[in-house]
């Protein structure tokens, strides 16, 4: 199969770089953590077999640029770019949507926020921490992190993060899991993604900074998230039982009664099982 189609996109305060590849209904993918477009490479190709898959580096990560690099972060803001993003490749037409950590929560805010775009959404493990009741912790944990990145810098202040979710008691996003920071993570992952979390450490304090706080304090509407939620299937590694990344998905699965979907790994199975992790997503975008 050819490369992807490249292409940039203007946005509000950004340049976002996109690539599609295939034929068929279109496929949004948005990516968590730093690994932007990248992070989708061991799958594109095979879901591009059934369809127009389309993927982009979030705002402020790789090659999409903001005009003003030091501007503050939003999940509206981030969710809105994917929607325009849809707008310029399925015009009028609604889209299948993946997310992934906190591309998931990007997606969640561009379901209840732009429902007309969203055929089916597929959420895997997104870091919604505040739907749960003991929110309060894992806020006391991004405190933590945001003063030991302050007072300390970026490596210990991950290794706080790290720690915290190892422990379940907090965290997020994919912020670890997603940028493979730790020589640890390193080691577990196949040398093309080792590499590219390589290139990705750049976005490591963008990401820490100002996506993580951001997007961990967000609070999905709950009413409109249920009037929605034929359209909304939420999904956890089989691995990540009892991590702070499965808990978020598996309460909003309960309290919307719907079911929760298990895909091979676990918080990073996009990485460590892409075929398995493929065929998962290919059943779960079908219904």
């Amino acid at each position: 199969m050819t490369g992807p189609s490249l292409g940039s996109l203007r946005v509000t305060g950004a340049t976002l770089h996109y690539e599609v590849r295939g034929q068929g209904p279109l496929l949004l993918l948005i990516p968590g953590g730093t690994g932007g477009a990248a992070s989708f490479d061991a799958i594109a190709d095979d879901l591009a077999a059934e369809y127009t898959v389309a993927t982009y580096d979030p705002r402020g990560m790789s090659r999409s640029t903001l005009d003003d690099p030091g501007a503050e972060q939003s999940v509206a803001e981030h969710a809105e770019d994917a929607s325009r993003v849809l707008e310029l490749l399925s015009p009028g037409e609604p889209a299948r949507v993946f997310g992934s950590s906190s591309g998931a929560i990007t997606a969640v805010h561009l379901l209840t926020a732009c429902p007309e775009r969203v055929e089916r959404l597929v959420a895997h493990e997104p870091p919604l921490v505040e739907v749960l009741p003991d929110a309060a912790e894992h806020r006391a944990l991004l405190a933590r992190v945001a003063e030991t990145f302050r007072t300390q810098g970026l490596m210990p202040a991950m290794s706080v993060f790290a720690a915290g979710l190892k422990a379940g008691e907090s965290t997020t996003d994919g912020t670890t899991g997603d940028a493979s920071t730790g020589p640890e993570a390193q080691l577990r992952l196949p040398p093309q993604a080792a590499a590219r979390a390589e290139r990705t450490m750049a976005d490591l304090p963008y990401f820490v900074g100002r996506i993580v706080p951001r997007f961990m304090s967000y609070a999905p509407d709950l009413p409109r998230l249920e009037a929605l939620s034929d359209r909304l299937v939420l999904a956890c590694g089989q691995d990540s039982r009892g991590e702070l990344t499965y808990r978020p998905a598996a309460f909003l699965a309960e309290r919307l009664g719907t079911e929760l979907l298990h895909f091979p790994g676990g918080h990073t199975g996009l990485t460590t099982h892409p075929a398995e992790f493929a065929d998962a997503l290919r059943k779960a975008l079908r219904g």
